[in-house]
């Protein structure tokens, strides 16, 4: 029998699952991560990352052999923390299945990248970029400035060749395409080796 959907309010939706002669009640949230379906739909920070690897990392000692399913609408964020997620979605034993449902942008679209399979929905998108940094409103010394600016280009490079590794295109012309903003529809990720599929259900 499906479990049956029960609305408390538009904010806390819950499921009822008959189990024998009582009902057991879970979160949307909690259902998906029983079925190992997990969600990435704001900024790619610290604390999003965090919840989100410890949550891999769980499903993968529990059942490392089955596939884990990362839903992502995100506008980017935080380059560092963003990569330790990048770095466990390929190191871990499961199968990661990453799908875009709306936008996956700048950090959000190398954590998109992670999937060994990359599925889009018809109407998503994908947009990458070089990485930008804010040097602040205080005045900076020269050899301050250099400093940011050769960190900067070192991630430059490392996330150039995150997308010509997963896309097999030449690094040159990753970079060709990342010194503005490129976006991708669904047909344009697929040909140009962003994305693996198109689905027409998730």
């Amino acid at each position: 029998m499906m479990p049956e959907l029960y609305v408390i309010n538009m904010k806390n939706l819950m499921i009822i699952q008959e189990n024998s002669n009582r009902n057991e009640y879970f979160t949307v949230e909690d259902y998906m991560f029983n079925n190992r379906e997990l969600v990435l739909d704001d900024d790619v920070n610290p604390h999003t990352m965090t919840s989100l690897i410890n949550q891999v990392r769980y499903l993968d000692k529990i059942s490392p052999g089955e596939e884990i399913t990362l839903y992502i609408n995100s506008p980017g964020g935080e380059v560092t923390s963003g990569l330790v997620l990048y770095d466990v979605l390929r190191l871990v034993k499961s199968p990661i299945r990453t799908v875009c449902i709306g936008t996956a942008a700048s950090m959000g679209a190398i954590l998109f990248l992670a999937g060994d399979k990359r599925c889009m929905t018809i109407h998503s998108q994908i947009m990458i970029h070089d990485p930008a940094v804010r040097m602040g409103n205080a005045p900076s010394k020269a050899l301050s400035v250099q400093e940011t600016l050769d960190s900067l280009m070192k991630t430059r490079e490392e996330l150039a060749r995150i997308i010509a590794d997963r896309t097999h295109k030449p690094i040159r012309s990753i970079y060709a395409k990342t010194k503005g903003d490129a976006y991708f529809n669904a047909k344009e990720a697929l040909e140009f080796g962003l994305a693996t599929e198109i689905v027409d259900e998730i």
